[in-house]
């Protein structure tokens, strides 16, 4: 009997099915329903249909292969849900997403960052499949103006035009949701970091130019691109964005009023490496039919070819006869970290780089509203040996004056400081929470004037007052929050604190699930008891951040802030 080959698509849900049922020699149906980035879901499936109709088999089982275009980020939501974590930028499972046997995301980026929120997912990859380059990708006529392609441009020199120039916009899509936008962030962050040094605050102003022109959707961010080569039009338009390669090529393709430029710059952004991904508990036949199908990607002179039709690059990073590549394109480009290796992966880009960079991001642009309780208490004087000796305050008011000039002026923030006999209950407001478009000095000048006060004080009553007082305010569209500032000495055991158990009474009867308020603490070395304040936070929402190298705390402090994302309503 001849083998049938179905193909079944589904525009809306941009499904497409390859099934070999009742061909020669094999009899029965092994499913696997495999997730691809669109880019190259064609591609994939093509080439699955291909080796389906040659009798694809798994111990005389015949195949069937379920292709199906599903962008990333609605996969990781699915995926992390799932496991019962959050992704930042993920949000909640659409509606008709499924998890896949396979899946082939852009990048691995995806798979560090779910590894790293749920550990118990324990996916096999096998290894990468495609490639493209992420670049800096400017309408030509801008490129030119800064010299392109005479001029090698360098980070540094974007950096400056995006921080500094009046009549230039930079743009992106938001990165917690497309891996070539967190790619082209951690290298631009990285670069403004280094001209910080020299001109402060440039990591901020980077943080803010581009969040002020950020896109959901890639194609939302196309639509920014200049639609004339008019001055007007040009100084409307986009003038620069980190995008695939095959972005830019797909773009110039459809002969747009003004062309995209490429900058490949060196050191290269992690490139997209479209890693293919098998999902646990599969049972044997399926898994062995997963192996087989990245074998004949993996191998398949026909895959390279419609890859290089939708402008993606084999994972060897080579141009492949019929790749039509920006001006300038290098010829080969370094490929993926564990590209083709058949085992785990090597990470592309180091996991707590990109946890920074999203915090940073988050801190900017999720709106607010906070008030920060910092510790005054006698113990904030303890010395810290790997900060030059400088006291848990002093590094904890570094990293708050830090945090400050990420916060974008729709935030609204207020200042606490508590300890023993500061004030009523033991503590005192020093800003009353308003927006930062006019409490940005204050904010500034308090933090500035904080000194330790002498003696301890409780510390689960300021917690409760805190907590009353921003729900008592509480605006809806924002993220209402408590974020608590201290070295955690001795929690709970102060003269006329209150007992945990009575605190977290008082939270429960509280709580509202209309007026959420969520109570992040940020602890300060090594004498801080995790386990009463964990037990407070999964009360509120929130969570517990430790720095025990106190001179750590200014990263410690990022990841905090980056919970505000999950309690918005």
């Amino acid at each position: 009997m001849l083998a049938t080959l179905a193909v079944v698509a589904v525009v809306a849900g941009a499904r497409i099915v390859a099934g070999q049922f009742g061909g020669g020699g094999c009899s029965g149906q092994v499913r696997l329903s495999v997730a691809v980035a669109p880019e190259i879901a064609t591609a994939v499936q093509q080439s699955a249909a291909e080796w389906v109709a040659g009798k694809a088999a798994v111990d005389g089982t015949c195949v069937a292969v379920d292709v199906r275009a599903a962008d990333p980020a609605d996969v990781a939501a699915v995926l992390s849900a799932g496991q019962k974590v959050s992704l930042a930028g993920a949000g909640a499972p659409r509606a008709g997403v499924t998890p896949p046997d396979v899946w082939v995301p852009d990048a691995r980026t995806w798979l560090q960052r779910l590894r790293a929120a749920a550990p118990q997912l324990a996916f096999t990859d096998e290894g990468s499949v495609a490639m493209s380059p992420v670049v800096m990708a400017m309408p030509e006529p801008v490129a030119k103006r800064l010299g392109w392609p005479k001029q090698k441009l360098g980070y540094a020199d974007l950096v400056a035009q995006i921080t500094t120039s009046t009549n230039f916009r930079a743009g992106t899509v938001d990165p917690t949701r497309d891996a070539a936008a967190l790619s082209g962030l951690l290298v631009l962050s990285g670069s403004a970091t280094t001209l910080d040094q020299r001109r402060p605050g440039t990591s901020n102003g980077l943080l803010r130019a581009l969040a002020t022109d950020t896109s959901v959707l890639r194609d939302d961010l196309m639509a920014q691109l200049p639609q004339g080569s008019d001055a007007g039009s040009l100084a409307a338009g986009l003038g620069l964005a980190a995008m695939s390669e095959s972005d830019v090529v797909r773009y110039n393709a459809a002969t747009p009023p003004v062309g995209l430029a490429a900058l490949y710059l060196d050191p290269a952004a992690t490139p997209l490496d479209y890693p293919f991904a098998v999902m646990p508990e599969l049972g044997r036949p399926q898994a062995e039919a997963a192996h087989q199908l990245y074998d004949v990607l993996s191998g398949s002179a026909g895959f390279r070819g419609r890859l290089a039709a939708a402008g993606v690059r084999p994972p060897d990073g080579s141009a492949p006869a019929g790749l039509k590549a920006p001006a300038g394109a290098p010829s080969r480009v370094g490929p993926s970290p564990g590209a083709g290796s058949g085992e785990a992966a090597a990470a592309t880009t180091d996991g707590a780089a990109i946890d920074r960079a999203l915090a940073g991001w988050s801190a900017v642009v999720a709106p607010a509203r906070i008030l920060a309780i910092v510790d005054a208490s006698q113990s904030m004087r303890t010395p810290v040996p790997t900060a030059r000796n400088a006291t848990r305050m002093q590094v904890t008011l570094a990293a708050a004056r830090s945090g400050l000039g990420l916060f974008s002026d729709d935030w609204q923030v207020g200042l606490w400081l508590f300890a023993a006999g500061v004030g009523t209950g033991n503590h005192r407001e020093l800003v009353p929470i308003g927006p930062l478009t006019d409490k940005r000095a204050d904010v500034a000048r308090a933090l500035g004037g904080i000194q330790p006060a002498g003696g301890d004080a409780g510390l689960y009553r300021t917690i409760l007052d805190g907590y009353r007082e921003v729900q008592e305010g509480w605006q809806a569209g924002r993220v209402n929050s408590v974020l608590l500032l201290t070295d955690g000495a001795d929690a709970g055991q102060k003269a006329g604190d209150i007992k945990l158990d009575e605190l977290l009474a008082e939270l429960d009867a509280a709580k509202s699930v209309d007026r959420p308020v969520q109570v992040i603490v940020v602890g300060v070395g090594d004498a801080v008891d995790r386990s009463p304040l964990e037990q407070i936070t999964r009360q509120t929402g929130g969570g517990v951040f430790i720095a025990e190298d106190p001179a750590q705390i200014g990263a410690v402090f990022l990841e905090a802030l980056s919970l505000r994302t999950s309690t918005t309503r």
